[in-house]
């Protein structure tokens, strides 16, 4: 038997057969939010290091002119 998904805010437990339509259309929209702020995060991190790199190449090359 699959036991019911939970949802916990501040502390207090709801079962998704107490949710209405619209708690859970609210859930899935928090959901994607947080997937997208992991995916800018990750995003960030590479442009950084990307930015870094060419600021290093661009340092090496002055160095050697």
């Amino acid at each position: 038997m699959t036991e019911e998904k939970k949802v916990i805010i501040d502390d207090v437990e709801y079962l998704e057969s107490q949710l209405t339509d619209e708690a859970k259309r609210l859930i899935n929209h928090l959901n994607r939010m947080d997937q997208k702020l992991t995916a800018a995060r990750l995003n960030l991190i590479e442009l950084e290091r990307g930015s870094k790199a060419f600021f290093d190449d661009l340092k090496a090359e002055l160095e050697a002119a």
